[in-house]
């Protein structure tokens, strides 16, 4: 799982002085925890846990951004690709590159927007993974595969749902699906969207739909019905609590003089202009069961979060729910450092908050969305294989040109091979931080780092301007493993740790691990190896070897560093 970093310390660096280093700047502060992501614009999320970990997917707004030559705003035409990160502590995300539905999908497809993700274990045991997307404006598509990674097929060969089909007209957006797999194992998806219909109105737009899914996922079961939801705009999704259906959406710009015709109102006010809703119903085919229940975020401009209209994904995961959702957070802390053309806009990124719910009630709390999102649920084994794309918050490093983003392709070309082929690319000052790094009470013998060219990592603790803990120095022009014994007093308990490259030549980081003490033994230098049930797969669904062997040639230079040239 090698993905590509391209840094670009010369736009992006300022000057701390620390250890006579040049550090690149940071736009997500080392202590916040949004957005998830501090180098890649995405949105419109939806999540899956699987196997202990949660996969998010979102809109790869970073594809518009090197489309648009980092500049002007966010038309959303050529962005035909999905980004995907995960996450087993919800601060250190994992990114996995991109899944190209353009190319997976062929001529059909020209928009990929708004993912929704479920995946389920067939009768027979075989695990399914569905991916449904917005073809723009005017279909649904979906692709299937077999991890939550890929590889992705398009098993239709075209859309899922577009215009004509049964119950869908009139409906003037069909798109933004949200699906959900029933306590019974039926699937459902919710679509639709824009402004009213000619014979609606402002309260009653008449554009949201629901309907059944076959069991194979990827086609209608029947006829779609009306989904009443006042002020609908966008942004379906829908989540199972206690046996029952939510529906959740965001609301439109339009005023709210006609709130008083709507006799299902209770309590509720009328929702604010571009908020996130939800709606509850034991029959999702019913209209008329449908209860509305309010809204439970707000406009998220009134938080200082940079963005209108939303869309978001409530996910349980460890028994806790959270909340994704998109702003501008980062182009805006992009421009407030004037590292970003002031032409630039609608570039989103994704967070994340705690969301309060009761199951059995199905209530949602009012959410505030914050910088500091959320705290981490458990801490991270530096004594296993990670990925160099696991990072808390960066420094110097982008996603802009991996090899499926350039500025005149019209259909991707990176397809499902983008992890065998990409690396993380890292330049003098590039950085990244990881928290929560348990280390221990005996502490870190020694430290592998899977690299190739020549450079100087510095480890650093609980600070990027702190004097190095370790350093190491390296030069191969193939990848492999370089390891340094450490001082085990230095890396002990739990530490922030950062991977400051204070020197840097064609460096393309791919993975490192730390070895414990052996508190029975004289503790030798030995390949790092992963823990057993640590799976790895790339993009393509290949598993990623987790063996090391340490080539032979190896030298431990003063106790300090193991070159390989």
């Amino acid at each position: 799982m090698k993905q590509q970093i391209i840094s670009l310390a010369a736009l992006l660096a300022t000057t701390v002085n620390s250890n006579a280093q040049t550090i690149a700047a940071n736009y997500k502060a080392v202590g916040e925890g949004n957005p998830i992501s501090s180098c890649v614009f995405c949105a419109d999320p939806t999540a899956i846990e699987y196997q202990g970990r949660l996969y998010v997917y979102g809109t790869n707004d970073h594809q518009q951004y090197i489309y648009n030559g980092k500049k002007n705003s966010n038309g959303y035409g050529n962005i035909k690709s999905l980004v995907v990160f995960s996450t087993d502590d919800m601060v250190n995300w994992t990114f996995h590159g991109t899944i190209d539905v353009g190319k997976i999908c062929g001529s059909w497809c020209g928009q990929s927007w708004a993912p929704s993700a479920v995946w389920r274990t067939t009768d027979n045991g075989t695990e399914e993974f569905f991916v449904y997307f917005a073809n723009g404006g005017g279909s649904v598509g979906v692709i299937k595969g077999a991890t939550p990674i890929g590889p992705f097929k398009s098993p239709n060969g075209n859309a899922m749902i577009r215009h004509g089909m049964a119950g869908v007209d009139p409906c003037n957006w069909v798109f933004d699906p949200g699906v959900v797999i029933d306590d019974n194992g039926q699937g459902w998806i919710a679509f639709g969207g824009g402004d009213p219909q000619s014979t609606g109105s402002n309260l009653w737009p008449g554009n949201s739909r629901i309907a059944k899914l076959k069991p194979s996922m990827t086609s209608l079961d029947g006829s779609a019905v009306n989904l009443p939801a006042p002020y609908l705009f966008e942004a379906s999704e829908l989540n199972m609590m206690n046996g029952r259906y939510v529906y959740t959406y965001n609301t439109s710009w339009s005023d709210r003089n006609d709130w008083s015709k709507f006799d299902k109102r209770g309590s509720n006010p009328a929702p604010s202009t571009c908020s996130m809703c939800y709606m509850v119903t034991d029959n999702p085919l019913d209209p008329d069961s449908w209860e509305y229940r309010g809204e439970y975020v707000p406009n998220e401009g009134n938080f200082g979060m940079g963005w209108g209209n939303n869309h978001t994904h409530l996910q349980k995961f460890r028994d806790e729910y959270y909340l994704f959702y998109h702003s501008t957070l980062l182009e805006q802390n992009m421009k407030s450092a004037n590292a970003m053309n002031s032409s630039a806009s609608g570039y989103r990124s994704i967070g994340v908050n705690k969301a309060t719910v009761n199951e059995n009630t199905q209530k949602i709390n009012k959410l505030t969305l914050t910088k500091s999102g959320v705290q981490s649920i458990q801490n991270l084994n530096p004594y296993i294989l990670q990925q160099a794309e696991t990072m808390a918050t960066s420094g110097g490093v982008s996603y802009e040109n991996f090899t499926n983003i350039t500025k005149n392709t019209s259909i991707n070309t990176l397809g499902n091979d983008a992890s065998r082929n990409l690396q993380v690319k890292m330049a003098e000052g590039s950085w990244t931080q990881l928290r929560k790094v348990d280390f221990g009470t005996i502490g870190a013998a020694s430290f592998m780092i899977r690299a190739k060219g020549t450079g100087t990592l510095e480890i650093r603790l609980n600070s990027k301007t702190a004097k190095p803990a370790a350093t190491l120095e390296f030069s191969s022009t193939a990848f492999e493993d370089h390891v340094i014994d450490l001082n085990p007093t230095q890396f002990q308990n739990v530490k922030t740790v950062y991977f400051v490259f204070t020197a840097a030549t064609n460096v393309q980081f791919d993975a490192w691990q730390f070895t414990e003490v052996d508190p029975d033994a004289i503790n030798p230098i030995v390949a790092p190896s992963s823990s057993a049930d640590a799976k790895i797969y790339d993009l393509s669904g290949r598993r990623v070897s987790t063996s090391h062997t340490l080539p032979q040639g190896i030298s431990i230079v003063g106790g300090k560093k193991v070159l390989r040239r």
